[in-house]
């Protein structure tokens, strides 16, 4: 791991910023940015508006930083990861040694679906091993909450400072352990209420049925077939893979629809299952990855019960 701007070897390097004023992010930020740029590094912020504001008026006028549109690579974390690794690899095959990205996730994700995006800043240590990357997260602690803080230490080997250091975090945890530990799942208010279908051991056409049957016109016909899909997929998996019994259950509110399904297996052995295609033809990652895709919010969870996945299409981010 990199610790400071004149370290001469290259790699990949994922580090937290974790700033408390204006003054710290663009102490920390401004410099890594312009070490780039003299370098002849490619230089990139994935800020939201404001922040990127700020980086703009800091620098140089002429400065050849490569500003990323919007917030909407972070739209789901398979997203993220496909939209960066083919940035990447673009500047890789012209001959680029480094590339240097500051970016920041949006607040929004830090409520009802910060689990699947702790998952992703667990998965991107080992997502860009085969670039030349060095990345900084950046995160407001006056505003982003505790426990989401603590994931962000666990999920990023090093902290960025202000004085140039990059020690290392103490809590650190590889993301093979970090994403195979049980995670507790945030509970949809609407699971709260009696659900509209309750299927046990259903085909998938069964599934892709009840979904469709759930429709109330509360979402676009293309996001409610792209959940029929994810979960054919996943009562599939659960069919081939699990342990009897399936059990689906469905909800349907003003604004989306949630399914959970759950067995009595022990769920995907590869800890990126979901986030990264099943390369390695692992059981049920191909299916768990075509779901991050199709759907607004992807929730795994393991106990003694057994293996449960909940997928939401709709609006996710509702109070838990």
């Amino acid at each position: 791991m990199r610790t400071g701007a004149a370290a001469g070897h290259l790699g990949y390097f994922h580090e937290a910023v974790l700033y408390d004023s204006d003054e710290h992010l663009l102490a920390v930020v401004v410099p890594f940015l312009l070490g780039g740029v003299a370098a002849g590094e490619p230089a990139i912020v994935g800020f939201g508006e404001r922040n990127a504001d700020l980086v703009r008026r800091a620098l140089p006028a002429g400065t050849e930083v490569t500003f990323l549109p919007g917030g909407d690579v972070y739209a789901r974390p398979t997203s993220a990861i496909r939209s960066y690794r083919k940035l990447l690899a673009g500047y890789v095959a012209q001959g680029v040694g480094q590339i240097r990205i500051v970016g920041e996730l949006p607040p929004v994700v830090f409520g009802a679906t910060w689990d699947w995006w702790a998952r992703y800043e667990s998965a991107i240590n080992h997502a860009y091993d085969d670039f030349p990357l060095w990345s900084m997260c950046a995160y407001d602690t006056r505003r982003t909450p505790p426990p989401v803080l603590s994931d962000v230490a666990r999920t990023h080997p090093r902290v960025a400072r202000p004085d140039g250091s990059h020690p290392p975090s103490p809590t650190y945890t590889p993301p093979e352990s970090y994403l195979t530990e049980p995670r507790q799942m945030p509970v949809d208010p609407v699971q709260r209420t009696a659900p509209l279908v309750e299927l046990t051991d259903p085909s998938p056409a069964q599934a892709r049925a009840a979904v469709q049957a759930a429709d109330r016109g509360q979402l676009r016909p293309e996001v409610v077939e792209d959940l029929m899909v994810a979960v054919s997929e996943m009562v599939t998996n659960a069919l081939r893979h699990g342990a009897a019994p399936v059990r689906l259950r469905l909800w349907s509110a003003p604004d989306r629809i949630v399914v959970t399904v759950h067995d009595r297996g022990e769920g995907p052995k590869d800890p990126y299952a979901g986030l990264l295609p099943a390369g390695d033809g692992s059981a049920g990652g191909l299916g768990l990855w075509i779901s991050h895709q199709a759907c607004d919010h992807v929730t795994l969870h393991r106990d003694t019960d057994g293996f449960t996945v909940r997928l939401t299409a709709g609006n996710p981010h509702v109070a838990v």
